[in-house]
């Protein structure tokens, strides 16, 4: 339970006791400094605990706001601090010096602000919510408190809670068709004890029912896919927004927030395949092209963020005119919606579904995600181009992490290590381009079996290594691992296509779906300041390179039939590996609480 130790003396008439007790927290009273010095020695160290002035007023939000949220270790309100166990060290040495510089035992100023000065002496990243139109104050003599209580009074604390709850940047289908009504569905959960990650659940089952539905094959089970896929969604838009609302926010949340949205997604894709077979017509070369697509498109996001998340310099006249359309109402909502986040995606998957047929689904899903992956690129070129930004090793070892290169690669780059050193800069997106082109198009224009998509993949395995063979600090070297992600994720496609018998690109399927759940998992690490999965997780499933290797092998050892066979059991092989490590860290993560705000597309 956590503590909230009350400085001075109580105001008649003040609900703050209460109001902190809704909160969760027990309340302990402390007449002087010398006295909340010796509670706050008391309090447990595995507990948080919060300093607040007695005189204290203001909305109830703003104390939740300040107190409660667990995503950071040190924070502050005017008149109240709070430390969770990683920041109590730091309080307890604010608190001391407080007293030991003679603050005196009297508290005729704020206890709670003069410790917040002395932590922000300390250097001590605290965290002061925004608290907008919400009042939090320590009123310093009866006409201010009385100001201050009709301030209160005259902002709904609800109404404020409710719409903080909503994300202040998504797109416009979520924004105006979703949010709305979403947000009171949030509340709905809170006020019964749902926790969000029980809402992201439920939006999985769902999801996974509208794929069932989808695999029908009739048309009455397209329309419930499309119906089941908005109420997927919408449940989606609920789990982020009672976080926010109740302040809930953990690692595996935002975990299971990110890699489930993934998982709907891809698993509907399979129900849309399967649902199209039952009507003969083949679409999993369609289906696994949007998977391949869409999860490439995302590699970009990641890679492209984490490139940039610290850089210095990190201006370009590309950025500001963006920032300038910015400022225009109606381009904002143009240049979100052709992007095609989740939101639209999702919107247009479901009528389609309902109203057409699988094959037109995916057609339209594939035009409008590489137009949206085409824009979306140019750009970030454009503005890394424009930009003399500098990289930090942080950002250099994400890209690394994000490249997933195994032991081949690894091996071919510290061999061209000091070659490497005096290539130009672009050498390391350009070489894994044309490696991972020479993949997939030697597969694609050769016959099945055939040694020579073997050869290219040796020859990308070597390219692979060349371009990480330095520190990714280059202005497109942001490039790199979603050219790696397309290379392998092409071939497999390639070859699966090219076995062209009953099963291989179901097993394709399953196979990338296996590999870009390990991809995402990765980025969720690293966004979580976890750390990349363990060295020996990437070296048993190969690195990108290993994997593309061996299914080259297989095509050109085993007959169709045997390589359909093949790949499926290589699909479950790696699924169980990362799936158990996967589960097995989040589970027990000691990473920060966070939660992630969702990517735009």
């Amino acid at each position: 339970m956590s503590t909230a130790i009350l400085t001075g003396q109580p105001v008649p008439g003040s609900s703050i006791e209460g109001d902190l007790r809704s909160l969760g927290f027990d309340v302990r009273v402390a007449a002087d400094a010398a006295e909340a010095e010796t509670l706050l020695a008391g309090v447990p160290a595995a507990e948080r605990v919060a300093l607040v002035d007695a005189r204290f007023v203001g909305h109830v939000h703003a104390l939740r706001l300040g107190l409660t949220d667990p995503r950071f270790p040190l924070a502050a309100i005017p008149g109240a601090v709070t430390a969770q166990p990683a920041g109590r060290q730091a309080l307890t040495r604010a608190m001391a010096r407080e007293n030991s510089a003679g603050g005196g035992t009297t508290l005729v100023d704020s206890l709670a602000d003069r410790v917040l000065t002395a932590l922000d002496a300390d250097g001590a990243d605290v965290h002061r919510p925004e608290l907008g139109s919400l009042v939090a104050a320590v009123p310093a003599d009866p006409q201010a408190r009385n100001e201050a209580r009709q301030a209160v009074t005259d902002v709904d604390d609800e109404a404020v809670r409710l719409k903080s709850a909503v994300k202040s940047r998504d797109g416009f289908f979520t924004t105006y068709c979703v949010s709305p009504y979403s947000r009171y569905i949030a509340r709905w959960c809170a006020r019964r004890g749902l926790t969000p990650n029980q809402v992201t659940t439920a939006s999985l089952l769902t999801a996974l029912i509208a794929a069932a539905c989808a695999a029908t094959g009739t048309r009455g089970g397209f329309v419930a896919a499309g119906v089941l896929l908005i109420a997927s969604f919408v449940l989606d838009c609920t789990d982020g927004q009672l976080a926010r609302y109740s302040l809930q926010y953990s690692t595996l949340g935002a975990w299971l927030d990110a890699t489930f949205d993934r998982a709907k997604e891809y698993a509907y894709y399979a129900g849309l395949a399967l649902g199209a077979a039952r009507g003969g017509d083949d679409v999993w070369a369609l289906a696994l092209g949007a998977m391949v697509l869409q999860t490439c498109r995302h590699v970009v996001d990641f890679s492209f963020n984490e490139a940039n998340h610290d850089a210095t310099a990190n201006t370009s006249p590309t950025a500001a005119l963006s920032d300038k359309l910015d400022s225009v109402g109606w381009t904002v909502w143009v240049r979100r919606m052709i992007v095609l986040p989740i939101g639209e995606r999702w919107a247009m998957i479901a009528v389609l579904t309902a109203a057409t047929t699988p094959r037109i689904t995916f057609y339209a899903l594939l035009i409008g995600c590489a137009f949206a992956a085409t824009y979306t690129t140019a750009g970030r070129v454009l503005r890394s181009l424009t930009r003399k930004a500098s990289r930090t090793d942080r950002a250099a070892g994400a890209l690394a992490d994000l490249a997933d290169s195994g032991p081949l690669a690894q091996g071919f780059a510290e061999a061209f290590k000091k070659a490497a050193r005096g290539l130009p800069g672009f050498t390391a997106p350009a070489v894994a381009l044309l490696g991972g082109l020479a993949a997939v198009l030697t597969a694609a224009l050769t016959g099945f079996g055939g040694p020579w998509p073997l050869v290219a993949a040796l020859a990308y395995a070597l390219t692979s290594g060349l371009a990480v063979a330095r520190p990714l600090k280059g202005a497109l070297d942001w490039l790199v691992p979603p050219f790696l992600r397309a290379a392998e994720y092409g071939t497999v496609l390639v070859l699966a296509a090219k076995a062209d018998v009953n099963g291989a690109l179901p097993a394709a399927f399953g196979l990338v779906a296996a590999v870009a759940y390990h991809h995402y998992d990765t980025v969720y690490r690293i966004r979580g300041n976890a750390g990349a999965p363990p060295a020996w997780l990437v070296r048993s499933i190969g690195g990108h390179e290993g994997r593309t290797l061996l299914v080259t092998v297989l095509a050109a050892l085993l007959t169709a039939s045997q390589f359909t066979v093949a790949l499926t059991v290589l699909a479950v092989a790696v699924a169980l590996v990362v799936l158990v490590e996967s589960i097995r860290f989040w589970v027990s993560a000691g990473a920060p609480a966070v939660h992630d705000e969702g990517e735009p597309a």
